[in-house]
C-alpha cells in the first residue's frame, strides 16, 4: 500500500457503535515500525471500552483499544536496525482496530516461518506465558482452571505439559468439551457452583488443589476458586475484573494460609518477553491456539464481534478481526 491510499481503522464512536474512519496510514517515529497489520484479537478487557462504562469518552483513538495485532512490517523508523519491511510479527501496538498501526521497535517480535499464514493474536498469548510462569506448577500437582475461555484453555494445556492433573471448570458445556479434547482430565460443570466444589473435592481427597487459576473475571469464579485452593496453596487471579470491587473471603484465606497472586503484568519488558516465549511454545508444540480462535470477523464488522464476545454464542471461544 502506498502512503497516497488511504488506510482504514475502526472508532468506537459510542456505547456499542463502531464506524470506518479512513486517513493517511500513521508514520513511524524514530526506534518503531509501522504494521501493515493482517489481524488483531478482540479483547474481553476492550469490552467495557464499546459498552459504554460511564468513565470512557467517545469517540475513542481509531484503532483504539485493539491491542492483540499480527502483520507484516511495511515501513521502518530512524534508529531501527534489527527489524526490515517485509518482516512478519506480532506487536504490542494500542490501535491495532486498523489497517496499520505504529509500535515500539521493542514491543516487536518476530514470527518465524512455521508460523506462515497463521493468525497469531501475540499480546493474549504472552499473558498466558506470564500467567503460568508467576502460576508456579510443578508436575504431579492438581490444577484447577476456573473459566475455559481462550485464556483458561491456553492455561491448561500448559498446565498439561508440566506434567500436573487440570481440571476444567466451566458453565459452558462447549468449554467443557473443548477442556477435554485439550487434554483436561476432568470437565466440571459450574452450573451448581457447590456441586462443583464437591466434585473437586472427591477427585483430591478432599484436600482441594495445590493450584487454582481464575480467568472468568466475575465474582462468582473467584468466590468458587477461592474454595477449591489447598491448604497452602496458591490462587492466581487471572480474569480481567473489570465491572466494580470485589469481595473475598479473607478469613477462608488466612485459614487456608494460601497464597493469592495478581496475574496482570504491567511491566511493558515482561509483556514482551512472554510474547517471545509464546512464539517458542507455538512453534514447538507446547501450545496449541488454534482450536481457540473460533470466530471470524471483517474490519467493518468489529461491533458484530463485541457483540459475539459480550453474549458468547455457543462454541464461541475467541474472535478475531482479520484484514
Amino acid at each position: 500500500m502506498s502512503l497516497a491510499t488511504p488506510s482504514r481503522s475502526a472508532v468506537i464512536t459510542g456505547p456499542r457503535q463502531t464506524r470506518l474512519r479512513a486517513g493517511a496510514p500513521p508514520p513511524p517515529g524514530p526506534g518503531q515500525v509501522r504494521i501493515r497489520l493482517h489481524g488483531c484479537g478482540i479483547c474481553a478487557s476492550n469490552l467495557p471500552v464499546w459498552q459504554g462504562r460511564e468513565w470512557f469518552r467517545y469517540p475513542q483513538a481509531p484503532g483504539a483499544p485493539g491491542h492483540e495485532g499480527w502483520g507484516e512490517i511495511d515501513a521502518v523508523g530512524e534508529g531501527v536496525e534489527h527489524l526490515r519491511a517485509g518482516e512478519r510479527v506480532a506487536a504490542l501496538s494500542y490501535h491495532a482496530y486498523a489497517e496499520h498501526d505504529v509500535a515500539d521497535a521493542g514491543a516487536v517480535v518476530a514470527l518465524p516461518d512455521a508460523l506462515a499464514d497463521r493468525p497469531f493474536p501475540g499480546e493474549p498469548l504472552g499473558c498466558a506465558m506470564n500467567i503460568f510462569a508467576r502460576s508456579d506448577i510443578e508436575a504431579g500437582q492438581t490444577v484447577a482452571v476456573v473459566g475455559t475461555g481462550f485464556l483458561g484453555g491456553l492455561l491448561l494445556q500448559l498446565a498439561k505439559d508440566r506434567g500436573a492433573r487440570v481440571l476444567a471448570l466451566s458453565r459452558r458445556p462447549s468449554s467443557l468439551d473443548l477442556a477435554a479434547a485439550l487434554g483436561a482430565d476432568h470437565s466440571i460443570s459450574t452450573v451448581d457452583a457447590g456441586a462443583a466444589a464437591a466434585r473437586v473435592r472427591d477427585l483430591t481427597d478432599g484436600r482441594g488443589c495445590e493450584r487454582v487459576i481464575e480467568t472468568g473475571g466475575v465474582q462468582s469464579t473467584l468466590d468458587l476458586a477461592s474454595v477449591l485452593a489447598a491448604e497452602g496453596g496458591r490462587l492466581i487471579v487471572a480474569g480481567f475484573h473489570q465491572d466494580g470491587p470485589r469481595q473475598v473471603d479473607m478469613q477462608h484465606w488466612n485459614w487456608l494460609g494460601i497464597d493469592v497472586i495478581n496475574a496482570h503484568e504491567r511491566d511493558p519488558a515482561r509483556s514482551v518477553a512472554g510474547l517471545r516465549e509464546a512464539v517458542n511454545a507455538v512453534r514447538s508444540g507446547r501450545l496449541d491456539p488454534w482450536p481457540l480462535l473460533t470466530h471470524r470477523f471483517a474490519l467493518d464488522q468489529l461491533d458484530a464481534g463485541f457483540r459475539a464476545l459480550d453474549e458468547r454464542p455457543d462454541g464461541f471461544v475467541k474472535g478475531l478481526l482479520l484484514l
